[in-house]
């Protein structure tokens, strides 16, 4: 078959959508002529547009708006060939089959993917050893991609290019004779936390002098580490509520390193090749196993066991037991290599 428009549907978060860049960038290489369309969520757009393989995006939020025979034909106007259902959804599985797009590719782990798609794809995203962006890319196999993918390949795929200058207002606070490190230490509740705690410790043993640390987050969130984090260190720069996510990419883009959880702002940095490290707890499934960031200078800290004690409560021992000195080691390895 001629694959001339695949849809790739994945309609959560910015974390997910960005270790589901590589689909598409795996995909061109093996239909170069076929138009990869995106379904996503509005506010995953700004991510989506720095995609160079991404050629259509989809505001699902759009979708939603309207009614059931408005919706079949929106997905029959697309004219797809394929859609591949990454992130599953009942009704968008529905609503493809409706449209009749001729190749609806799903798992077997979904029991309305069993009347939905017509090609299903054995896999277990809970009981699987793979990173998530491995699983994603589990779902192309009927275009002839291979059952599993390296990390290397995968960290090559992205496509992220950033052409857009940063505001001089905000570029003049990059110091190009330090490393510009941003600290982002909430997560929206999507990840266990490190704790204000360590965040804190880790500035106070930072050298200043070689050290440029911004504070990034929500307005909300930085309301809420203000008292305990921004106001105690008067040499860090507080950038909290200040920017929109297309912002924050690009002055990602100016920066060196970024310290954080499993949040989408990681992820982002790591897709930029920026030196990352990411701070995870050891309970499945959010260990760095399933959710590592995967970038050429990204790596993470977590203790190497089992634990699954945090599973019902919002703080974990085992996470915020990893020392802000370790922390610190590693960013001094990064700025001495």
């Amino acid at each position: 078959m001629d694959f001339k428009k695949i849809i790739i549907s994945r309609t959560d978060s910015i974390g997910d959508v960005i270790l589901t860049l590589p689909v598409t960038g795996i995909l061109k290489k093996l239909l170069p002529e076929s138009e990869v369309i995106f379904l996503g969520r509005s506010y995953t757009k700004d991510i989506i547009a720095s995609c160079k393989h991404i050629d259509q995006f989809v505001e699902w939020d759009n979708v939603l708006g309207l009614d059931q025979a408005a919706r079949i034909n929106f997905f029959q106007n697309l004219n797809a060939d394929a859609i591949i259902h990454v992130f599953p959804v009942k009704e968008i599985a529905e609503l493809s089959k409706h449209a009749k797009i001729p190749l609806r590719i799903g798992t077997t782990g979904r029991y309305y993917h069993y009347y939905t798609c017509n090609r299903l794809v054995a896999m277990s995203r809970r009981r699987s050893k793979l990173h998530e962006a491995q699983l994603n890319l589990k779902l192309i196999q009927p275009f002839g991609g291979k059952g599993v993918y390296t990390i290397k390949e995968i960290q090559e795929s992205y496509g992220i290019s950033i052409n857009d200058p940063l505001n001089p207002n905000v570029l003049m606070l990059i110091d190009k004779n330090k490393f510009n490190l941003i600290l982002h230490p909430k997560s929206k509740g999507s990840a266990r936390e490190w704790g204000l705690e360590n965040y804190s410790k880790l500035i106070r043993i930072l050298p200043e002098d070689k050290f440029r640390i911004f504070i990034t987050g929500t307005h909300d969130e930085g309301l809420s580490v203000k008292k305990d984090l921004i106001d105690p260190h008067s040499n860090i720069i507080d950038l909290t509520g200040k920017f929109s996510l297309k912002e924050l990419i690009r002055f990602i883009n100016e920066t060196d390193g970024m310290v954080a959880a499993s949040t989408g702002p990681l992820h982002i940095a790591a897709a930029l090749g920026k030196y990352v490290l990411g701070l995870y707890p050891p309970i499945k499934p959010m260990h760095p196993g399933r959710w590592a960031p995967i970038g050429k200078n990204a790596d993470y800290l977590g203790q190497e066991k089992n634990c699954s004690k945090c599973r019902k409560i919002d703080r974990c021992e085992c996470l915020e037991s990893i020392t802000p000195e370790a922390v610190k080691n590693k960013l001094l390895s990064w700025l001495n290599g």
